[in-house]
């Protein structure tokens, strides 16, 4: 079984800090807004002419550009200093480290490009999963006590659900100790008092069963297999039928997955879809639905490795309820 796999530490790995929680208040006092968009669309923004050098705060923080510390109030230096997240380019500065906004709050995550293998990645999925988890919240007909979310990365499925159900418990579970320290910072600059941020591969680390159970796994074959970004298997499903599979054993009677992920569409056929149908055969008393969210994402993706006989990737959603 492919599980979510050990990760050498790269990249940023700094230590939650007041100096990081600091700068999150700065941001959020300052009216910071940021959509984070998928990289290839970063990528032709930050080529544009007069794109090479940044001042503003969604230049330093949301495109993650270059600059120069004159072009910074003092202040903001000293707490981006303070954090341990600046390193110095040919041009002059740069942050190690991100912020999304979502729903009002804001969210740090690795820096442009998330080449690392600990990159901690929030973009348009992160989006796409915290929609799908308020429609499907506003379809519970009781509101869940004991919630995890596998793979939290930055925590946007997990603070997603703790703000709808502030009398849950909800454990934010991540293999990847970066993602961790960013999720319990992005957790308290939300002030949101039930999530408890806990280091597990999958379920393995996790006690207890759930009535509720979500998860945005990885969902692309990785040539570097890194943490955040490689699902495993011939067309990267393999960590998405993983944890279908776990929670099958985890759920109480009642208890639902919601799963977000994407799976590769070949000739027409789901990949993933066969791949859950074959593994609840053995789950008749499992309710499910499964549906296409979006149906052609990282279509950058179709020229490479074994998406080359691929029509399209589509985002998708499993939900399940295990009934008895």
């Amino acid at each position: 079984m492919t599980t979510m796999r050990s990760i050498k530490r790269a990249g940023w790995c700094g230590p939650y800090t007041a100096a990081l929680l600091a700068l999150g208040h700065y941001l959020k006092q300052a009216d910071y807004r940021f959509t984070t968009v998928t990289p290839a669309t970063h990528a032709r923004i930050n080529q544009r002419a007069g794109n090479e050098l940044g001042s503003t705060l969604t230049d330093l923080f949301g495109w993650n550009r270059v600059f120069a510390e004159s072009a910074v109030e003092s202040h903001l230096f000293s707490l981006m200093l303070d954090a341990d997240i600046l390193e110095r380019s040919e041009r002059g500065w740069r942050s190690k480290l991100r912020a999304a906004t979502l729903n009002g709050e804001l969210y740090f995550h690795s820096a442009y490009p998330t080449a690392a293998v600990d990159s901690v990645f929030f973009g348009p999925d992160s989006y796409r999963f915290a929609a799908l988890l308020e429609q499907e919240l506003d379809n519970c007909s009781l509101p869940p006590q004991r919630v995890v979310d596998i793979g939290c990365g930055a925590g946007p499925g997990a603070l997603t659900v703790a703000k709808r159900l502030p009398a849950a418990e909800v454990i934010a579970a991540d293999i990847n100790p970066s993602a961790l320290v960013l999720c319990r910072t992005n957790t308290a600059l939300a002030a949101v008092g039930n999530v408890t941020c806990c280091e597990s591969n999958l379920l393995h680390e996790v006690n207890g069963e759930f009535d509720l159970i979500i998860a945005n796994p990885p969902y692309l074959v990785d040539a570097d297999q890194r943490a955040y970004r490689h699902g495993g298997g011939a067309l990267g499903g393999a960590l998405s039928l993983a944890i279908a599979e776990a929670a099958l054993g985890r759920l109480r009677s009642g208890g639902t997955l919601m799963l977000y992920s994407g799976s590769v569409i070949v000739n027409g056929d789901d990949a993933l879809l066969h791949e859950i149908e074959r593994l609840l055969e053995a789950w008749p008393q499992v309710e499910w639905r499964y549906r296409e969210l979006d149906p052609d994402i990282f279509g950058e993706e179709l020229e490479h490795g074994p998406y080359t006989i691929a029509d399209r990737i589509a985002a998708v959603a499993l939900t399940l309820t295990r009934r008895g």
